[in-house]
This record gives structure tokens, C-alpha cells and sequence, in this order.
């Protein structure tokens, strides 16, 4: 019983309550920053370890606040967590820092954090919390590195562009480029971000569908009766 509940816990947190593709949650960053893969991995990683901090402390002082006062605990303990990210970023990743710039102090309005920090972490024990704060926060950041990859790929011709921000000089080796690619200038401003999103909750949903679809089937067609439905 313990294994399925981490299980649902971490599809739910990639798939299934994807909270970019299907709660819609947090899009002021990802829209904005989605620009490259690496801006995307460096938020996304940003965001889940405010994430799992916070999950996991509301959980642990969850039974000392009063029911009056948790809203505002919750955010002074996102914030917390969040400067701590900012100046870590800042001291090892100075350049990614400042192109990512507002938005990593920005994370304390993210509706992700302080959604699972009221909807699931004030309810549940530390190990779920910490599951939940894992899966939804690498759940994000796959949407965002997409999103960013798909983006970067089709405006400028590369992929993991400026991978060293990250990774050091050693990664210099890592971007991947279409020579003589045109680029379209669209999928890297506004607009592309919007329509990129929608392409990939368009692919989500399908799948979903599909998925759903097939479940239907095999209910309908047991395995061993097959040959009697045809």
C-alpha cells in the first residue's frame, strides 16, 4: 500500500497533475524564461528545491500553527527558502543568475509552491511531502527544459546553448547546432512561448486519449476473448 502511494505520488507530480501542462500553474516563469533549455533547467531546478525545502518544513511544523496564521507562515517560509536559492545561484552561478534575474526571487509568488504547501504538505507526513515536492518540482522543470529546448531548437538552430552557465567550461562541448538554420524569430519571443505551450498540453492531451481510449478496450476485451470480439 506504502509503494503505491509514493508511486501515484510521483506520477501524478510528472503526468498526471503536471502542474505547468494541466493545473496551468506558474506560467509567468515558465513562458518567460523558456527562452533555452538551460534557462529553463536552471529555474527549474531553482523552483524544485524551494519546493521540496518548503514541502517538507510545512510539514514538519504543520501540527504548531495555528489554522489562522498558516498562509503567512507558508510564505515566510518559501521566502526563506528562496533567498537562500537566490544567493547560492549568485555565488555559483553568476552569469545564469543574472539572466534569469527577477524571476528567481519571483519563486515566492509561484502558485506551485504555496499550493502543495496548503493543499498537500499541511496534510500530509514528511516522507509524502517530500515525494510530492520531488515529482511536482522535476515534473515542472521537464516542462520547462522542453519547452525551452523546443523553442531554442526552432528560433536560433541550437540546443543546450550556453550550457557552461551551468555545467562550467567543460560543458562548452555540449550545444548542439544546425548549420546555415535560418532560425524563426517567433518561437523566442512572447508569442512562441504561448504557442509551444500549447502544443505541448496539445500532445499531453492526446496521449491522454489515447491512453484512455486503450484502458477501454482491453475492459471491454479481456485479454483471452479477443478472438471472440473479432
Amino acid at each position: 500500500m506504502a509503494e503505491q502511494k509514493y508511486r501515484n505520488l510521483i506520477v501524478d507530480g510528472l503526468w498526471h497533475n503536471n502542474q505547468a501542462l494541466v493545473a496551468l500553474l506558474g506560467l509567468c516563469p515558465l513562458l518567460a524564461v523558456s527562452n533555452t533549455a538551460i534557462n529553463g533547467l536552471g529555474l527549474g531546478l531553482a523552483t524544485t528545491a524551494v519546493l521540496v525545502a518548503s514541502n517538507t518544513t510545512v510539514s514538519l511544523i504543520r501540527n504548531f500553527v495555528r489554522p489562522e496564521v498558516r498562509l503567512p507562515v507558508f510564505v515566510l517560509v518559501i521566502a526563506s527558502f528562496v533567498t537562500a536559492t537566490e544567493l547560492s545561484m549568485n555565488a555559483y552561478f553568476h552569469e545564469l543568475h543574472k539572466i534569469l534575474g527577477i524571476f528567481i526571487p519571483l519563486i515566492v509568488t509561484n502558485c506551485i509552491i504555496i499550493g502543495r504547501a496548503e493543499a498537500f504538505a499541511s496534510k500530509n507526513n514528511l516522507s509524502h511531502s517530500l515525494v510530492d515536492g520531488i515529482s511536482i518540482g522535476i515534473g515542472f522543470t521537464l516542462v520547462l527544459v522542453t519547452l525551452g529546448g523546443m523553442r531554442e531548437l526552432v528560433g536560433q538552430g541550437t540546443l543546450f546553448d550556453q550550457a557552461h552557465l551551468m555545467f562550467g567550461e567543460a560543458a562548452q562541448g555540449f550545444t548542439i547546432k544546425i548549420d546555415n538554420f535560418p532560425g524563426m524569430l517567433i518561437a523566442i519571443l512572447p508569442p512562441g512561448a504561448f504557442i509551444g505551450l500549447g502544443l505541448l498540453i496539445m500532445v499531453k492531451n492526446l496521449i491522454d486519449q489515447r491512453l484512455a481510449a486503450r484502458a477501454i478496450q482491453k475492459a471491454e476485451y479481456p485479454e483471452g476473448s479477443e478472438e471472440i470480439a473479432r
